[in-house]
């Protein structure tokens, strides 16, 4: 396999990535692969995000070759710099074309997400014989499985929709709950966490006052210290987040300086960087909404799963294995590939929907009508008495609060999907 940190460097440098690609991996040349262009931040704000994203595909990658490929083909994950950008990720769709690669992959901002499904579209309508398909793994707009569904694309995480559904479900039973701030960042996943919030806690817990609703800029907030003092002052005794990378990080961290004493309901502090930002005032304090944490591991006696949280640990620390998310997508995808008995786009495409498969979690599902994975959910919180592994070295490990089973995380979907 290639040297995943190497071409980062290079992509980060400026180096075209077909130019990084052109060496021979093991006994395959390039064009023997099937390649996967992986399109997320690998410089900027979320730089670190990204890199986790290559190191996760990576790893599972080289866990598939290993094992045979998928029919007698290596996979071959090939990462694209988006600087955090719509635009440029639509220039990393072209080069990823122009490369002959027929899979795309990408999580970090559903801006991004939202180009991404209308380039694909576009693209695939221009050139059938040179078709694409987007396997969203953390862009979690709810439109994107409704009225901006595309046959093209694939969501293997819950939308926003679903985890706001779980969260509102959880904190309508806590009745300490009175006073909830929002704080989330401003663009179309964030946005929609405002909205839905609000509209759920009302009707699920109408007597739980919002006393804050906050939208900051993406990727821009250098001191949230201003945000926290205003959630202090409003009395909120909960806050719920969909912040991500360095925006929770830097939120949470700012908080722990204040001694802000909330529950931080949240869609990802199990991420890079939030649990070191976090520290010990975080313990009992923070929660999340997830398909996985490595505790879940120990608690599924999952031996597989257990292997690739530690091999994964050891070889990427202080990177924790995180997102299962990402290894579902790529197990999948080499089920509908067997299945289809071909790599070719349409009929891979064909072979997911409707698909299920058996994970250490349960049983995922890709639902036909608008291509959206439903899983089991679990909402965990960060603390002291954790099973076996700790969050990033800090003495912190996630504990399952509550499981949520698959059928009841879904929500409907208004997809009209035109097939091809």
């Amino acid at each position: 396999m290639k040297d995943y940190k190497g071409l980062v460097r290079k992509a980060v440098a400026g180096v075209t990535m077909a130019a990084a690609l052109a060496v021979p991996t093991m006994a395959s040349t390039a064009e023997d692969t099937i390649k996967i262009g992986l399109i997320d931040p690998l410089s900027g704000p979320f730089a670190n995000v990204g890199d986790l994203g290559v190191k996760t595909f990576g790893y599972l990658a080289e866990r598939i070759n290993a094992d045979g490929g998928v029919l007698g083909r290596d996979i071959e994950i090939v990462p694209f710099d988006n600087k955090g950008s719509a635009q440029e990720s639509l220039q990393n769709l072209k080069e990823a074309a122009d490369d002959g690669i027929h899979y795309v992959t990408q999580g970090l901002g559903s801006h991004v997400g939202g180009a991404l499904i209308d380039g694909v579209e576009k693209h695939n309508r221009r050139n059938p014989d040179n078709r694409i398909i987007y396997l969203n793994f953390a862009a979690v707009d709810p439109a994107f499985t409704n009225e901006q569904c595309s046959f093209w694309h694939f969501r293997f995480d819950a939308n926003s929709a679903m985890k706001m559904k779980v969260i509102t479900d959880v904190m309508a039973e806590q009745k300490d709950i009175k006073k909830v701030f929002l704080i989330n960042q401003d663009y179309s996943h964030g946005q929609y966490i405002s909205k839905a919030g609000k509209e759920m806690l009302a009707e699920k817990r109408p007597d739980i006052e919002i006393v804050g609703d906050v939208l900051h800029p993406l990727g821009k907030v250098k001191d949230f210290a201003p945000y926290i003092s205003e959630i202090k002052s409003s009395g909120a005794d909960a806050v719920i987040s969909g912040n991500w990378g360095n925006d929770l990080a830097l939120l949470v961290k700012a908080g722990a300086q204040a001694g802000l004493d909330v529950d931080y309901y949240t869609y990802y502090a199990a991420l890079v960087g939030a649990p070191r930002a976090l520290g010990k005032a975080a313990a009992g304090k923070v929660k999340i909404v997830t398909e996985f944490q490595e505790n879940l591991a120990v608690d599924r006696d999952a031996d597989e799963l257990t292997e690739i949280v530690e091999t994964f640990g050891d070889r990427y620390a202080p990177f924790d294995f995180t997102v299962l998310r990402i290894k579902t997508e790529l197990d999948m995808l080499v089920k509908a590939m067997e299945k289809a008995g071909s790599t070719d786009p349409l009929a891979v495409a064909k072979a997911m929907e409707g698909m299920s498969l058996d994970t250490a979690m349960g049983t995922a599902t890709m639902r036909a009508q608008d291509h959206q994975l439903i899983q089991p959910l679990f909402i965990s919180t960060l603390s002291e008495k954790y099973k076996k592994y700790d969050a990033e070295g800090t003495g912190l490990g996630w504990v399952m609060d509550s499981e949520i089973p698959a059928d009841e995380t879904a929500v409907a979907s208004s997809c009209e999907m035109e097939r091809p």
